[in-house]
């Protein structure tokens, strides 16, 4: 395993840190290591952004162009009628 050291933590960030901690009744060290380990779970936008461009979701630009053209059509439609 690598060691990460983080110098210039400001007093704030440290004590929220150090609160957040003690409230899951884990060591600081433990705590700030589930966070990382979370952050670097996380996908980048740039990687979502391509797997939804890549993924067939069964509808093109057009249909959805003309299903939302289609209801405000409807919406108008009601509302001259009342």
């Amino acid at each position: 395993m690598k060691v990460i050291q983080v110098r210039k933590v400001p007093d704030a960030v440290h004590a929220e840190l150090r609160k957040r901690a003690a409230e899951a009744g884990v060591s600081l060290s433990d705590y700030v290591l589930e966070e990382l380990r979370r952050v670097a779970r996380r996908s980048q936008n740039a990687e979502v952004l391509m797997r939804a461009s890549q993924r067939d979701w069964g509808v093109n630009h057009a249909a959805v162009v003309g299903a939302i053209q289609e209801g405000r059509r409807q919406r108008r439609s009601q509302r001259a009628r009342r």
